[in-house]
Formats: C-alpha cells, sequence, structure tokens
C-alpha cells in the first residue's frame, strides 16, 4: 500500500521555485516496519510512461530531503542532481533511512560490524519501491538506477548484490565493500560507478576503520581499490582499464580527477571508478563549493567534474539484463 502525506505542499514548492522546475511529491510506503517515507521529483516535461529513474540513498545522518536540494547538511544544500533531473528529463527517488542505534537516519548495509547501522529490512523496502516505481510512477523497468554516498553507498553495494536483476546500473560515492560483511560476495555482473577520494578520512581510501570522533560503530571496509575490484571481477572485464585524466579547471583547487573506465561498450556491463586525489568524504561539484566548517570535517571537494554528471553519463545507456 502506498500513501501521501504533505504532497501537495511540497508539489507547490516545486513549481514556485526558480532553481527547480519540478514537482516534488511525499509519500509513504507501508511495510512491516511501519510506514517509509519517500520523496518523488518529477521533472517538467518528464516523460508519462517509460521514465529512466535515478534512486538517490543519503548518507549516515542525512535525509533524502537533502538528496533532492530540499535541505541542507552542515550549512549546505546540493542542487545537482535535480538540476541534472531537469535538464535530462529523468525522475528521481529519494527513500529516508530508519534510525540506528545513535539515533540517526541509517541504513542496514552489508557490514556486520556497524553497531549504529539500522536494522530494518532495506532492501525488502526498496525492492518494493522500485515495484512501486514501476506500477505506480511510470518508471521504466529496464532503466532503474540507484545512486548512494557514504552509507548510502554501502546500502547500493547490497542492493547490487541482492537486487542485482532488477538494477540496470549502480553507483556509490564515498563507500566501501564492508571488512566483515554480512552478505554474499557479489556474483551478478552489474555496472558499476564509483568515486572516492584519496584524502577521505571518514571511508579512508586503503581501506581500515570507518568513521571519526563524531561517528562512531561504523564498521570497517576494504580499500577503494579492492572495492572496484570486487565488481569488475563479478563482471568477468579484464585487470587493464582505460584511464583519462580530467582537465584542471580551477588552479586553486588542491585536488585532481581521474577516470578509470573497464568495458568498452556503454550499452553493456562496465565499471568506472572516479578516483579523486587529494579529494575528502564528498561528491564532487563543478558549481558549488562546501562551507568551510563542513570541508573541515569531510575534506576537500574537487571542482573538475560533477558526480552526479559522471554518474548519469555513466547510467544512461545501460539496461538491465536479468531476469525480474
Amino acid at each position: 500500500m502506498r500513501g501521501r502525506a504533505a504532497g501537495l505542499l511540497l508539489a507547490m514548492c516545486g513549481a514556485m521555485s526558480a532553481a527547480q522546475a519540478s514537482t516534488i511529491v511525499d509519500y509513504t510506503l507501508l511495510r512491516p516496519e511501519g510506514r517509509r517515507h519517500y520523496l518523488v521529483v518529477e521533472p517538467d516535461r518528464l516523460a508519462r510512461s517509460n521514465r529512466p529513474t535515478v534512486i538517490l540513498l543519503h548518507g549516515h545522518g542525512a535525509s533524502a530531503a537533502f538528496m533532492v536540494g530540499l535541505e541542507s547538511f552542515g550549512l549546505y544544500k546540493s542542487q545537482d542532481w535535480i538540476r541534472l533531473a531537469e535538464r535530462e528529463r529523468v525522475m528521481l527517488i529519494a527513500p529516508d533511512g530508519i534510525k540506528g542505534a545513535d539515533g540517526k537516519q541509517a541504513w542496514n548495509d552489508c557490514r556486520a560490524d556497524a553497531a549504529s547501522n539500522a536494522t530494518s529490512d532495506d532492501v525488502g523496502f526498496l525492492a518494493a519501491l522500485i515495484d512501486t516505481a514501476v506500477s505506480e510512477l511510470g518508471a521504466d523497468p529496464e532503466r532503474i538506477y540507484v545512486f548512494g554516498s557514504s552509507n548510502g553507498g554501502g546500502m547500493v553495494y547490497r542492493l547490487g548484490i541482492e537486487l542485482g536483476p532488477k538494477l540496470a546500473a549502480i553507483g556509490v560515492q564515498s563507500a566501501l565493500m564492508p571488512m566483515q560483511s554480512r552478505c554474499k560476495a557479489p556474483v551478478y555482473p552489474i555496472s558499476v560507478f564509483v568515486s572516492h577520494g584519496t584524502a577521505d578520512e571518514i571511508a579512508p581510501y586503503y581501506g581500515g576503520k570507518v568513521g571519526h570522533w563524531l561517528l562512531r560503530d561504523r564498521g570497517s571496509g576494504v580499500s577503494a581499490d579492492e572495492s572496484v575490484a570486487v565488481w569488475r571481477r563479478a563482471a568477468g572485464l579484464p585487470e587493464a582499464p582505460m584511464r583519462f585524466r580530467l582537465p584542471h579547471l580551477q588552479s586553486s583547487d588542491p585536488t585532481s580527477a581521474t577516470r578509470y573506465v573497464w568495458g568498452s561498450d556503454p550499452a553493456r556491463v562496465q565499471v568506472e571508478f572516479m578516483r579523486i586525489d587529494g579529494g575528502g568524504h564528498t561528491h564532487a561539484s563543478k558549481a558549488e563549493e562546501l562551507p568551510w566548517i563542513l570541508r573541515k570535517l569531510v575534506g576537500n571537494m574537487n571542482h573538475d567534474v560533477d558526480t552526479a554528471e559522471e554518474a548519469w553519463n555513466f547510467f544512461k545507456d545501460k539496461r538491465t539484463t536479468g531476469v525480474r
């Protein structure tokens, strides 16, 4: 069953905002753990059916509203995904996690040693959300993409393992595959986009304990390179990637970006790794900048690439290949 709450108010806010020519509607989905909340962004001129759809999973302590630019996190409000959705006519769905042991919204990803994770059946919830999106919101069943950051990225990895045939591709930013996992190793060949900063001190690039003094009991992960390699091996792709160094756009930017791609055909299974040298626990954006207080907490943002743009360019030619 599906319900609405405050939908008209959010829709009006979206329609009246000059920055976002979108209708944003608030929904709930009844699950065994209670009503689960999600936002749906429908840009103007979006097709009525067969809509390409990106599901956005927030990080630990963040929210669905943050992912679609309605709410700030650490004085920062990102508009990258909603701008992309409006230009490319893509439907966005942003669900909320459930509070974990530390009282912050989280996801039940594969980390067996992340004591502050949520304990809800998030795989079941997100599988039901995908089915609802297809049956009631006009989502194209062959073009369902999921992107997550930090803890949301860890949840995306779990979806790739357990819901791979439902998904055309997955994208992960600032998240590591677990060192101690409650999930099976991935075996389904799915296209995977990964972005990670080498100076990430929360999900350390070279692996180890996840978190910092404000984020405790967050478990541990393998290195970013190994996280990518797990999916490359599952897809049966060769070891040697194509490598592209992105142009450096701002002389004051202490970071740089390099793209590694395994698989030559964008319409077939690929793995892409966007390595941000000097980058912190954050996405990249050409137009935006973190406030100094958030930069102190998460590190530097790269300005040579937009993570949302890079993920969508990777996603857009991919289609599901498995049995639903």
